[in-house]
C-alpha cells in the first residue's frame, strides 16, 4: 500500500470486501457511483447538527495535508477539558477523525455520528477502529458511543436534539475488538502490495452492507442472462446457486425455483409468445369506471424534520401529476402540483389535491400502496380535509395488479411488473414514452435527490430542475394512460 493513511472509511470498505480498497487504488475508473448528492448531503448535515449535542466545541477543519488536521488536533487537546469535533489523529500509517471527542482530564469520550436509523455492524467496526488508534497514541478512552437518528422523533416547534439523537455505548464491544482490528490492519496492508489484480470470488459481501461499486466490474465475465438477473429471487438463493456452479438460464430451468422466476427464465430462454389472460384482464377493467383518474405523487426525506409533525425519514409529498377522462371516450386532460423550495409542502398539495379530483372519481395508481400512504397521512395531518381525503384514499384503484399477478406477461418485462419495465415492454420504439428521453430527471429517486436540494440552488438552476420535474412527473402519469389504453385494446382482440 502506498504511504497514504488507511482511514477509517477504507478500513470499513476493507471490512466488507479486501478488494475493494484495491480496485479504488488501482482501478478507481471501473466504480460506479451509489450515493446520491442527497444522500452525501444528508451525512453532512446530520454531522454538523450532532457537534450541538454535548455543548461548545473546536472544530478541526478538513485539509488535504492532514499532518496539519493531526498538529491542531494536539494544540486543542492540551486545553482540557474541552469538546472537539473532527478531532484527528494518526498511529503507524493508520489515520480518522473523531466526529465529536470529549477531552477530560482522566480520558477521552469518543461518538460516531451516523445519519442511519439503527446501528449495523460495520458502524461498529468503524468506532472500534477509532478506539484503537487512540489507545496505541496512549490515550484513556473512557467510552465509545455511536449517535443515530431516532426515527419516532415527531418535530412539534423548536428542534429538541436530545430526542432526534439517540446515543448507544458501545465501549464494551469496541474494546473486544481490538485484537481483530490489529490483525485485518495487517491484512489489508499485506493484501495492498498486490500488483497484480488480485481474484475474489461474488458473495454476500458484495451486497452487504452496501452494494459494491465494482460490482458490474467484477461480474463482467458471467453471460448476459445469468441468476443475478432473476427479479423474484432472494439473493442468498442466487448466491446459493452461483456457488454450485448455476448461473446461466439454461441451468436454472433444471432446478426449484418458484414458478415467476422460472417463468422469466423461459420466456427469456425460448422466445415465448406474452401471456394475455383476456377474460381476468376484462374483469379488472370492468371495475374502473368514470371519470378516470391517474395519480402519481413524488415525495421527499428529511433525516433531520425542518416542519412541525414531520418525522425523521419521513415520506414528504411535494408534487402530483394528475391525467383524467371524465366520460367514456371524453378527452384526456392534465392537472399537476409542483411545491415551492424550502417550505413545507403539505398542506397546499393537500388542498390542491381535494380540488383537483372529484368524489366521485375512480383514482388509478401504479403500486397504489404508496400513494394510499401518502393521503393517509395527510388525512390524518389536517382534520378540515380528512373527509376528503379519505374519499379519494378509498377510490384509488391499482393498475399494477394486472402485471404483478401475471396476467399480462412477456419476456421483455424480465421478470419484473415495475412501471419502468412494463412500459417499455408494450411500447418497445415509442420514443414519447422513454424515461432515457428526459431532460433532467428520469426516476422517482432522482426526482427525491433534485427536490431535496433544491433550495440550494440558484433561481437559474431551480426553474430548470422545476421543468425536469415536472415533465418527469407528468409522463408517469400519461406511461398509466397508455398501459390502460393497451390493457382495453387486448381485451378487444
Amino acid at each position: 500500500m502506498d504511504k497514504v493513511h488507511l482511514s477509517k472509511s477504507k478500513y470499513c470498505k476493507a471490512k466488507q470486501c479486501n478488494k475493494i480498497l484495491w480496485l479504488n487504488q488501482y482501478k478507481p475508473e471501473c466504480a460506479e457511483q451509489t450515493a446520491s448528492e442527497a444522500v452525501l448531503e444528508n451525512g453532512t448535515e446530520v454531522g454538523e447538527l450532532a457537534r450541538e449535542l454535548l455543548g461548545e466545541y473546536s472544530n478541526i477543519e478538513y485539509q488535504s495535508d492532514l499532518s496539519k488536521m493531526i498538529e491542531q488536533t494536539k494544540q486543542q487537546m492540551e486545553k482540557k477539558p474541552n469538546i472537539i469535533t473532527e478531532a484527528s489523529f494518526a498511529y503507524d500509517q493508520n489515520f480518522c477523525s473523531v466526529d465529536i471527542l470529549k477531552n477530560d482530564v482522566n480520558g477521552v469520550e469518543i461518538y460516531e455520528v451516523k445519519s442511519s436509523t439503527s446501528i449495523s455492524d460495520i458502524y461498529l467496526d468503524d468506532i472500534s477502529y477509532q478506539v484503537y488508534i487512540l489507545l496505541n497514541l496512549g490515550y484513556q478512552v473512557k467510552k465509545a458511543s455511536i449517535v443515530y437518528i431516532n426515527n419516532q422523533y415527531i418535530r412539534k416547534g423548536e428542534l429538541e436534539l436530545d430526542k432526534l439523537f439517540r446515543i448507544e455505548d458501545v465501549t464494551e464491544i469496541a474494546l473486544s475488538k481490538q485484537e481483530e482490528i490489529k490483525e485485518k490492519i495487517k491484512e489489508i496492508h499485506q493484501y495492498m502490495e498486490q500488483e497484480s489484480e488480485p481474484t475474489q470470488d461474488i458473495g454476500k459481501h458484495c451486497f452487504a452492507p452496501y452494494n459494491c461499486e465494482y460490482w458490474n466490474y467484477c461480474t463482467r465475465k458471467l453471460p448476459e442472462n445469468n441468476v443475478f438477473k432473476i427479479r423474484r429471487m432472494r439473493k442468498d438463493q442466487k448466491l446459493k446457486l452461483y456457488h454450485k456452479g448455476i448461473y446461466e438460464f439454461k441451468d436454472l430451468l433444471k432446478q426449484e425455483i418458484d414458478w415467476k422466476s422460472k417463468q422469466q427464465v423461459e420466456f427469456e430462454e425460448f422466445n415465448k409468445e406474452p401471456i394475455m389472460d383476456k377474460e381476468k384482464i376484462r374483469t379488472f377493467l370492468k371495475n374502473l369506471y368514470y371519470p378516470l383518474y391517474f395519480l402519481d405523487f413524488e415525495t421527499f426525506q428529511q433525516p433531520i424534520p425542518q416542519y412541525d409533525g414531520i418525522r425523521p425519514y419521513m415520506q414528504i409529498p411535494f408534487q402530483y401529476s394528475l391525467h383524467y377522462i371524465e366520460k367514456e371516450g371524453g378527452e384526456l386532460k392534465h392537472k399537476e402540483f409542483l411545491a415551492e423550495a424550502g417550505i413545507d409542502p403539505r398542506r397546499k398539495l393537500a388542498e390542491r389535491l381535494v380540488k383537483d379530483i372529484p368524489k366521485n372519481a375512480c383514482v388509478l395508481a401504479y403500486n397504489m400502496q404508496f400513494e394510499k400512504m401518502v393521503i393517509k397521512n395527510l388525512a390524518e395531518l389536517y382534520a378540515d380535509l380528512r373527509e376528503d381525503l379519505w374519499i379519494i384514499h378509498n377510490n384509488i384503484k391499482d393498475l399494477m395488479v394486472p402485471f404483478a399477478s401475471r396476467m399480462y406477461y412477456c419476456k421483455e418485462m424480465q421478470g419484473s411488473y415495475s412501471i419502468k419495465y412494463v412500459l417499455p415492454a408494450l411500447f418497445p420504439d415509442d420514443p414519447e414514452l422513454d424515461y432515457h428521453n428526459l431532460p433532467l430527471v428520469h426516476n422517482g429517486g432522482e426526482a427525491m435527490n433534485v427536490f431535496a436540494t433544491l433550495a440550494q440552488k440558484t433561481k437559474e438552476e431551480q426553474e430548470e430542475i422545476r421543468q425536469g420535474l415536472l415533465v418527469y412527473c407528468k409522463l408517469d402519469t400519461y406511461a398509466m394512460v397508455k398501459i390502460w389504453e393497451k390493457l382495453k385494446e387486448i381485451v378487444k382482440k
